[in-house]
C-alpha cells in the first residue's frame, strides 16, 4: 500500500496498489513530560532553593562577622566582631602595608585553592551558566567567602554582596550537582542562591529576582521565577533576623518632585550614564596593565593592596566596605569637597583592586561613586539654580542608580534596589527617569557591561534580550505538509522505487505502516535507493523504528523536542480526531520559522495616508456625481 496524501483526491495508479489511509493512529503523541510531573519538579526546586536561601542567610551572617573581625585585627589590634569603619584607624603610614598582606593571602589561596575566587562574583557565575552547565566547584562555597572576608577586613574597597552572591550561586549549583536535575533546574538553584544573598545583606527580595531575571536566568517562567522568588523572600526573612530590620541605607524622607527636578533628575542620570561608560573602560584597561606585568597572577592582588594603602593613606574613608560612605552620601549633609574626595579616591582604589584581580565586588563602590557623582552634581545645579526644587539626597539617590544601571545594564534591578534599599516611594519618578538614560546611554555606546566584558574576551555570548520563543506561538498545523507518502510496511523496494519514478516531486522522508494500517516508523528516500539492496527487500525490514506522533494543534517547540530526543527526522501529524493529516519534517519547521522571522522583521505600511487621500477624493467625487445626477432628475 503506498498512499499519498494531499489536498485532492487520491486517485489508484496503475502501477502500484494504493489505499486511502483513514485508520486511527493508535500510537498517540508520546508526553515527553506532562503537567503534573513539571509540577512535582517545581516544588521540589522551590523546596532546595528555599533551603539555599536559608543556608546563604546564614553565611551572609558568618560573612559580615569574619570581616568585622578581621577589620578590628587589622587595624585596632583586638578581636571584636563589632563594625568599626577602617578609616578611624592610628596606624599611620604603616596602614599601607595592611591591604598589601590581604592581597599576598588572597593571591596564596587563589593559586592553592581555587582561581576563581579571584573577581567579583557575577561574571564568573554568569559564565558557568553559559558555558559549563552551571556547575561550579563546591570548594568556591567557602574558599570565595573567606577571601573576600579578607580582602575586604584588610581595608579591600568592596561590599560584602558581590563575594556572597558568588557563594550563594556556588552553594546553589553544588546542591543541584548532588540532586539528579536538569542543567536548567541547576541554573535556577544557582541564580536562588545568588539572589538569596543578595536579599540576605541588603532585605532587596524584589531587586534579587529582577538581578536573576536580567543577569542570571536569561529568561522568564514560572519554572525559573518561582524558587529565585521564594529564595529571595527566604533571604529578606533571613536579613530582617539576623541584621537591623529598617532599610540598609536611611535616608531623611523626600518630598514628591517637580516636573522641572524631574528633568534635571533625568539630566543627571544622563551624564551618570557617560561616567558609568568610562568608568568600565578604566576598570578594563587597569586589568589589561596587570596582565602585562613581568609576574606571576598570584603577586597581582599584592600590588593591587599595596595601591589600596597608598590611597587609603590619605584618603581613609575609601578604605573597607563603605555602607557608612553610601549613608553619609544619602544624607545630603556632606560637605562638596569631602563628596569629590570620596569619589574620586573610591573609584581609584577600587579600579585598581578589582584590575588586579582580587576577590572583591562591584556593586558597593558603584553606589558609592554613583550616589557620591549625583550629589556632586546636584549641588552644581542648586547653585547656579537655587529654585530649581531639586535635592542633594534625590540627586545622590538618582546618581547611585543610574551608576549601577549603566554599567551593568540591570535597569529594573538598579531601580527596585534604590526603592527597597532607602524605602523611598516618592523616589520612583527621578529614578525611573534617572536610570532610562543612564541605560540608553549604556546601550547605544558600549558594547559589553562591566559584568559581561570579562567573558565577551573569552568568547562567551551574553543573551541580551528575552523575547518569546517563536515556537511557541507556531503550531504543527502552520507547518505540517500534506504532500507526503504513506507506505506500507509490506511493500518492496522496487514498489517504491517505481513509484517514485513516476511522482518524483514526494520529499524525502516517509510514514511506514504496518499490515494493521498502524504506525511503525519512517524511512527516507536514501534508504529506499541504497545500492546493493535487494529489490524484493520489505519497507518493514528497514524501517527506522518509531512511536512518536503530535497533534495539529501542538507547538512546533514541542515537536523539536520529540524529534531531538527521538532523533527523529520526521513525525507523523493527527488531527483532533486521531487522522493522519500530514508528515512534519525539519525542513516544513525551518520553513515556516523563517517565513515568521520575515514577516515579524521587514518593515511595513499597514495605513497608507496617499491611498487613504485617494480613497476620500474617490469618494467625494462620487458624492458630487449623485448630487448632480439627482439635481438632474429633479429638473426634469
Amino acid at each position: 500500500m503506498i498512499s499519498a496524501m494531499s489536498n485532492a483526491k487520491n486517485t489508484p495508479d496503475p502501477v502500484v496498489p494504493i489505499s486511502p489511509l483513514l485508520n486511527d493512529l493508535e500510537n498517540g503523541p508520546v508526553e515527553h513530560q506532562n503537567n503534573g510531573a513539571l509540577k512535582k519538579r517545581l516544588l521540589l526546586i522551590s523546596g532546595l532553593s528555599i533551603c539555599v536561601a536559608i543556608a546563604v542567610s546564614v553565611i551572609a551572617r558568618l560573612l559580615v562577622w569574619l570581616i568585622n573581625i578581621i577589620t578590628n585585627i587589622s587595624f585596632y589590634g583586638t578581636f571584636s566582631a563589632v563594625f568599626h569603619s577602617p578609616s578611624a584607624n592610628h596606624l599611620g603610614v604603616w596602614v599601607i602595608i595592611i591591604p598589601a598582606i590581604g592581597g599576598i593571602i588572597v593571591g596564596l589561596m587563589a593559586l592553592y585553592g581555587s582561581a576563581a575566587i579571584r573577581g567579583h562574583g557575577i561574571p564568573e557565575a554568569m559564565e558557568q551558566i553559559l558555558t559549563n552547565q552551571s556547575r561550579i566547584k563546591p570548594s568556591i562555597t567557602f574558599l570565595k567567602p573567606v577571601s573576600s572576608a579578607i580582602a575586604i577586613g584588610t581595608g579591600g574597597p568592596f561590599g560584602a554582596e558581590g563575594p556572597i552572591i558568588a557563594t550563594g550561586g556556588a552553594l546553589g549549583s553544588t546542591i543541584g550537582q548532588l540532586f539528579k536535575i536538569t542543567a536548567n533546574e541547576r541554573k535556577v538553584l544557582l541564580a536562588a542562591g545568588a539572589t538569596a544573598g543578595m536579599a540576605a545583606i541588603f532585605g532587596t527580595p524584589i531587586a534579587g529576582v529582577f538581578l536573576a531575571i536580567e543577569l542570571l536566568l536569561f529568561e522568564f517562567s514560572p519554572k525559573a521565577i518561582l524558587p529565585v522568588a521564594l529564595a529571595c523572600i527566604t533571604g529578606a526573612a533571613g536579613h530582617h533576623l539576623l541584621f537591623d530590620a529598617g532599610p540598609v541605607f536611611p535616608m531623611p524622607n523626600l518630598a514628591t518632585p517637580t516636573n522641572t527636578a524631574l528633568a534635571i533628575y533625568s539630566f543627571i542620570g544622563l551624564i551618570t550614564g557617560f561616567l558609568s561608560l568610562g568608568l568600565t573602560k578604566i576598570v578594563y584597561l587597569v586589568e589589561d596593565a596587570f596582565e602585562k606585568l613581568p609576574i606571576h597572577w598570584m603577586w597581582w592582588p599584592a600590588f593591587g593592596g599595596l595601591a589600596v594603602g597608598m590611597i587609603g593613606y590619605f584618603a581613609p574613608h575609601t578604605l573597607g566596605v563603605g555602607y557608612d560612605n553610601i549613608i553619609n552620601v544619602l544624607s545630603g549633609t556632606m560637605t562638596l569637597f569631602i563628596v569629590i574626595r570620596l569619589c574620586l579616591f573610591k573609584f581609584l582604589s577600587w579600579a585598581i583592586a578589582l584590575g588586579s584581580g582580587t576577590s572583591g565586588g562591584t556593586l558597593a563602590p558603584l553606589l558609592t561613586i554613583g550616589g557620591a557623582g549625583g550629589a556632586i552634581m546636584g549641588s552644581v545645579v542648586l547653585y547656579l539654580f537655587p529654585h530649581s526644587g531639586i535635592s542633594i539626597s534625590m540627586a545622590a539617590l538618582v546618581g547611585m542608580s543610574a551608576m549601577f544601571a549603566g554599567a551593568s545594564r540591570a535597569y529594573l534591578t538598579s531601580i527596585t534596589f534604590a526603592l527597597e534599599a532607602t524605602m523611598q516611594s516618592h523616589a520612583l519618578l527621578p529614578l525611573l527617569g534617572a536610570c532610562t538614560a543612564s541605560y540608553l546611554v549604556s546601550f547605544f555606546l558600549m558594547e559589553n557591561t562591566i559584568m559581561t566584558e570579562k567573558i565577551a574576551r573569552r568568547g562567551v555570548f551574553t543573551p541580551d534580550s528575552f523575547e518569546a520563543d517563536l515556537l511557541t506561538k507556531l503550531t504543527v498545523e502552520q507547518a505540517v505538509s500534506t504532500e507526503a507518502l504513506v507506505l506500507s510496511g509490506d511493500s518492496t523496494i522496487k514498489d517504491a522505487k517505481d513509484w517514485l519514478k513516476i511522482d518524483n516531486d514526494r520529499g524525502n522522508d516517509f510514514v511506514i505502516l504496518n499490515s494493521e494500517d498502524k504506525f511503525i516508523g519512517t524511512i527516507s528516500r536514501t534508504d529506499i535507493f541504497m545500492q546493493g539492496t535487494d529489490p524484493g527487500t520489505r519497507l518493514g525490514d528497514i524501517v527506522n523504528p518509531g512511536h512518536l506522533s503530535v497533534k495539529n494543534t501542538d507547538t512546533l517547540r514541542k515537536a523539536v523536542e520529540l524529534m531531538a530526543k527521538q532523533t527523529a527526522e520526521i513525525l507523523p501529524v493527527l488531527s483532533a480526531t486521531g487522522k493522519i493529516t500530514g508528515v512534519l519534517s525539519y525542513r516544513d519547521i525551518l520553513s515556516v520559522y523563517k517565513e515568521q522571522i520575515d514577516e515579524n522583521e521587514r518593515p511595513h505600511i499597514h495605513i497608507s495616508l496617499k491611498r487613504q487621500r485617494l480613497k476620500m477624493l474617490v469618494k467625494g467625487r462620487n458624492l458630487i456625481n449623485l448630487n448632480d445626477t439627482e439635481l438632474k432628475d429633479n429638473n426634469k
